[in-house]
């Protein structure tokens, strides 16, 4: 597989900024998809083992900026049509169809479930140490 030719024609593969599906985002602030669908601070890596899942050709590009935002780093290019024009994934026609599967797979990104786990044992553990040992200061 030549690789020259596929990263000449990355520029007409869509992309996806993490924005345009955060749920802590209003639609001014750039968010393309219903608050309802939206999931809570999506991350390029997210958007792209989800793409990856989906079987569609994905390339990250961190040092990429939102322009609305340019404290937001990073998005994801996606390529949903080849060349002749046949889709890559059947089940994906367009850009919001793309938005709307991947806002619905990152919140069960094993990346998250292993992180929300994480946070409730952490949060549980200390709150039972803190009654006991230590000198008291007078």
């Amino acid at each position: 597989m030549n690789m020259d030719g596929d990263l000449a024609n990355i520029k007409k593969w869509i992309i996806i900024y993490p924005v345009y599906i955060n749920s802590k985002k209003t639609v001014a602030e750039g968010r393309r998809i219903a608050l309802s669908k939206a999931c809570e601070n999506p991350t390029c890596a997210e958007i792209g083992d989800c793409c990856a899942f989906l079987k569609l050709p994905f390339a990250i590009e961190i040092d990429k900026a939102y322009p609305r935002d340019f404290m937001q780093r990073g998005r994801v290019r996606v390529l949903l049509k080849r060349e002749d024009g046949t889709l890559t994934n059947s089940s994906i026609a367009s850009r919001k169809q793309l938005m709307l599967r991947v806002a619905e797979m990152v919140p069960k990104h094993h990346g998250r479930t292993k992180k929300q786990e994480a946070a409730a044992t952490s949060t549980a553990g200390p709150s039972n140490k803190s009654g006991k040992g230590g000198k008291k200061r007078r």
